[in-house]
């Protein structure tokens, strides 16, 4: 089976190609340039193809030969919806038989530029005409990483919305082998699925899960957006925009889910949590 990716030199969506070639999947990646080829072939791809998601032929003849796609979208940009619609587009015009997309839990939240986006691409999908598989997963573990330097420097850990707000989160690892599932057997087919690990925590209770594992204390901090967008060299554009809205969307209402029954039943074992995960990040 050849597998087409969008996402292979990404951190997160990169954990998707070992999965697949660990099933014997042979994957081709779409990268912008060759210095992103072989940041590709690092993480699993055995092909490489140039290609745009704003440009419709290249994702046409990307898709051309293979039997399925697996597609994750640049979060946050204006035309989200519109690259991953023609991703859609691109692999039915090719023929492909098969199309997985890693979407966001609660795509229908109207205030979140990230979770929006999916719908039409959703939409797209579900009246492709081809197998398809959805995966919705809520915050991916992750996203730890990026503010995992303060926390051991410091001893603290801050972001832009409550410490009381609760969230759930996803080790993007399972995602990851869920999309593999997907991809090279027919177990989820025409499936779309929330995808969590167990309970929801607050930044409080997470700080405490880091001083467990850092064996010293950490504080939870609630810091200004601009200070987190300065610190992550976040720039002025839509990117920052979009975060600042779903921050202040946290900050009001939490990020619901964390119903591990799904997670659960399709990897037929445990989902990772958030305790194991940081005790990981410590360990390095």
């Amino acid at each position: 089976m050849k597998v087409l990716m969008i996402g292979a030199t990404g951190k997160v969506a990169g954990l998707v190609a070992p999965e697949l070639t660990r099933r014997g999947a042979v994957v081709r990646a779409v990268v912008r340039d060759q210095a992103k080829a072989a940041v590709a072939r690092d993480n699993g791809a055995s092909e490489t193809v140039i290609g745009d998601l704003h440009d419709f032929e290249s994702l046409c003849k990307a898709a051309t030969g293979v039997d399925a796609v697996f597609h994750i979208g640049p979060r946050m940009l204006p035309d989200e919806a519109a690259m991953g619609v023609a991703m859609v587009e691109a692999a039915k015009s090719a023929g492909v038989r098969k199309f997985v997309f890693s979407g966001v839990i609660h795509p229908s939240l109207s205030a979140l530029t990230n979770h929006v986006a999916k719908l039409p691409v959703e939409e797209a999908l579900y009246q492709s005409g081809m197998n398809f598989t959805v995966l919705q997963p809520t915050t991916f573990m992750q996203n730890l990483k990026s503010g995992w330097e303060t926390v051991v420097k410091y001893g603290y850990f801050g972001l832009p919305f409550s410490v009381q707000a609760l969230t759930s989160y996803v080790d993007y690892r399972d995602v990851a082998e869920v999309a593999a599932l997907a991809l090279t057997t027919d177990t989820l087919d025409y499936a779309t699925v929330e995808l969590c690990a167990p309970g929801m925590l607050n930044r409080i209770e997470l700080a405490a899960i880091m001083s467990e594992a850092l064996q010293r204390n950490v504080e939870a901090r609630k810091i200004p957006f601009e200070e987190w967008a300065q610190a992550s060299h976040t720039p002025d554009g839509p990117v920052r925009e979009g975060l600042k809205r779903m921050f202040a969307n946290y900050d009001k209402y939490g990020f619901p889910g964390g119903n591990a029954l799904v997670l659960r039943a399709i990897l037929g074992r445990e989902p990772r949590s958030l305790r194991e995960y940081v005790r990981q990040l410590a360990s390095h």
